[in-house]
């Protein structure tokens, strides 16, 4: 039989094949990759043929305009870096901000004469520079022809030409190479690719043409330029603050934040866009899903890396990330908020770390907060999944919102921790103050998320035992009671809550309710009657490794007399509100006269919640109870912050630009216990780059003395800041102000 009228049988499909999938690439949709990286650069070449040169190739070039060097003018105290207010950056290169003039010096073999000859300023950045994508840009130096860019000469000196270049308010931010292109009758001939002339263009909130104009010199001076930060942090009745150095001028910095873009694959093209910039790095920031710059971990267990309340400052942090490309362990949300703010400000986006106190974080997404009792008023713990953060820290930056309705623009809520996923990412923003002030929480991006966090109701439920619940108090003020920023060229602190919402009660704050409705969010609308006896809990500062006493009010509004069925409850809690454990529980039974007070006294001993502490030492007190004659549940919450103790520093020596100084970290270790595996470290802007010290041991009662000499690099006033941490005694700081002099 032939082979023609052999009939196929089928057979077994090839095995799969082992080993790790291909890399995804566009090749065969399209044309050349897409540029994502601001570091991948094209070679240019030298000529360019208008012609195919003849069999003897092109004839001696002598006679035309020659390169024969490029002044960038971009040392700190030339006018580039001065009128740009870039002459803080530590960079080797040039940096300005998009849409104001900067100038270049270029000398030629001979005079330029503007008759005859022709050249141009070439500017590309990424892989695949095209013009009318803007990563291909000529700047020409006569008005005839211009392009997106303009160019002037302003000055010609023999064979020195001037050239002033105004990039686009709305270019590409990033580095940038530059070459000089000369036009011959055979060709364009260009300067060779030299690093040395390479250029940083920032974001310009000085030029009302960009997008992020912030239209207050005082604003912007702190927002933009000021590298030392005070992030708020505590409870809001007892506000702490931490000193942090965001280091954006720092050297390697404008690189690692560049980096950060290019990590995530972000084309270039989108990276003039504050929109797209900032939303693309509220995911980098973490790395939940991209492998971005910080490990978020709240265990207590900080074996492999850096504990969150150890660090002082974002360079350490932004440095590892970009020389490892590896994710930094580890962050909490000031630690995310903190460097995601030192990313903005260096890129020249105007930025603010704000902190919310009493953050709602709610897993249903509705505007409420439940805690699950059971009938007789005690807490279910296993029953109860939303936490009420005690404080939660994010960041705002200053920018127009041209995709959203007039007015929706200015500061916008930007969140890197990751809490929810926005659009399959874990990131947050940016959402517009303004929506979430007025309730219009459809607006892009996560608008709704941010409007729940500042204005959640706390609902307690009483759960009977065959699962049905009824809600016996809501309590709609305790959600976002306070917010907090650093006030403009102060180190005091500025309350913005009236940024986020009306006040409590007010006819305003009713219709932005309503209207958050409108748009989805469910709300508690059952009012359940006030119950005639209220719960007090006192206002209390609190020493770490101290006994206390905690005097719990009953107070009785009723002509009757009242019998209260109390649970108090006493939990170390992490500062997001979850519990940890419980080292006090009483169930006392009170009875209080008509129109009288009761007050029931506990002693709170340290023995019992010091081997029980976590971070930042938390401790949260509940009482609720029922009420005998009436049935009404009554309730109050109250969290302690526990202080602890501080680092004394002391600076000695000359207080000049280039002397060298002396400072001196001391600390006693106050407990009757040793302290194991401390670390400390110190820095400081503009005077000292982070350092570290590890001792694995401390005694009970005995000091340490860390003396560190460092060299000032600028004059101004300024801060050292440091931190003491160990497994046992966490967020232990200390800072002093330090000025010098020229």
């Amino acid at each position: 039989m032939s082979e023609q009228d052999a009939t196929p049988t089928p057979s077994p499909a090839p095995p799969v094949p082992t080993g790790p999938p291909p890399k995804v690439t566009n090749h065969g949709r399209t044309a050349v990759p897409i540029a994502n990286s601001n570091s991948d650069s094209t070679d240019i070449p030298e000529f360019e043929y208008f012609g195919v040169p003849g069999p003897r190739g092109l004839p001696p070039l002598t006679e035309f305009l020659d390169i024969y060097d490029v002044d960038m003018m971009k040392r700190p105290d030339e006018t580039n870096k001065k009128l740009h207010h870039t002459a803080l950056y530590n960079s080797d290169y040039l940096v300005v901000r998009r849409g104001q003039e900067f100038q270049v010096k270029v000398s030629f073999n001979r005079p330029y004469k503007a008759d005859e000859d022709k050249f141009a300023l070439e500017f590309v950045i990424g892989s695949s520079p095209q013009y009318s994508k803007g990563t291909y840009i000529p700047v020409f130096p006569t008005t005839e022809r211009q392009s997106t860019w303009e160019g002037r000469i302003t000055n010609t000196s023999g064979n020195v030409v001037t050239m002033a270049i105004t990039p686009s308010a709305s270019c590409i931010v990033g580095k940038y190479y530059m070459y000089v292109a000369v036009v011959t009758p055979y060709g364009i001939r260009r300067t060779r690719r030299d690093p040395s002339r390479d250029l940083y263009i920032l974001f310009n909130p000085w030029v009302a043409a960009d997008a992020v104009f912030l239209d207050d010199e005082k604003e912007r001076e702190e927002c933009v330029m000021t590298e030392m930060g005070i992030i708020y942090h505590g409870a809001y009745d007892d506000v702490s603050e931490r000193n942090w150095n965001y280091g954006q001028f720092n050297f390697g910095i404008l690189d690692a934040c560049l980096y950060i873009m290019d990590r995530s694959e972000m084309p270039i093209t989108n990276r003039g866009d504050p929109i797209k910039v900032t939303r693309k790095a509220s995911a980098m920031l973490n790395s939940r899903d991209d492998e971005g710059v910080l490990v978020g971990s709240w265990s207590g267990d900080y074996t492999y890396g850096v504990a969150p309340t150890s660090w002082t400052g974002s360079t350490d942090i932004l440095l590892s990330y970009a020389a490892s490309k590896m994710p930094v362990c580890y962050a909490q949300c000031w630690v995310y908020a903190a460097v995601f703010n030192t990313f903005l400000r260096c890129l020249g986006i105007p930025a603010r770390v704000v902190t919310n106190f009493y953050s709602a974080h709610d897993n249903d997404g509705n505007l409420k907060t439940d805690i699950i009792l059971d009938e007789n008023g005690r807490i279910d713990r296993n029953r109860t999944r939303d936490s009420i953060w005690n404080y939660h820290c994010w960041n705002e930056c200053y920018m127009s919102r041209p995709d959203l309705p007039t007015g929706f623009g200015g500061w916008q809520v930007v969140d890197a921790t990751p809490q929810e996923t926005s659009d399959g990412l874990y990131r947050c923003g940016p959402a517009s103050v303004q929506a979430i002030k007025h309730g219009q929480i459809c607006y892009p991006f996560d608008a709704a998320f941010v409007f729940a966090e500042v204005n959640s109701d706390v609902v307690f439920y009483s759960r009977s035992k065959d699962g049905t619940m009824v809600p016996v108090k809501v309590n709609q003020t305790h959600v976002g009671r306070m917010v907090l920023t650093k006030s403009p060229g102060a180190m005091t602190r500025r309350d913005i809550t009236d940024q986020y919402k009306f006040p409590e009660g007010s006819a305003e704050e009713r219709t932005v309710l309503q209207k958050a409705e409108e748009y989805g969010c469910t709300r508690e609308k059952s009012s359940p009657p006030l119950a005639d006896v209220d719960l007090v809990l006192p206002t209390l500062e609190i020493t770490v490794g101290d006994d206390f006493e905690l005097n719990l009010e009953f107070i009785n509004r009723s002509d009757e007399r009242r019998t209260v069925d109390a649970y108090i409850s006493g939990t170390v809690v992490y500062y997001t509100g979850v519990t940890s454990s419980e080292f006090l529980f009483r169930t006392p039974t009170v009875t209080i006269g008509p129109n009288k007070s009761v007050k029931e006294l506990l002693v709170v001993e340290s023995k019992n919640y010091m081997k029980k502490l976590v971070e930042q030492a938390n401790l949260n007190f509940i009482a609720t109870g029922k009420v005998k004659e009436t049935g009404q549940i009554v309730t109050a919450m109250k969290v302690v912050t526990l202080h602890n103790p501080k680092l004394n520093i002391k600076v000695s020596g000359p207080s000049k630009v280039n002397e060298e100084m002396m400072a001196t970290v001391e600390f006693t270790n106050p407990f009757s216990t040793n302290l194991e595996g401390v670390f400390i470290r110190i820095e400081g802007p503009g005077i000292m780059l982070p350092k570290s010290k590890y001792y694995s041991l401390i005694p009970a009662a005995s000091s340490l003395i860390w003396t560190e000499y460092f060299t000032p690099q600028r004059a101004g006033s300024t801060r050292l800041i440091a931190s003491l941490d160990c497994p046992a005694l966490r967020q232990v700081h200390g800072q002093v102000t330090v000025t010098i002099e020229p």
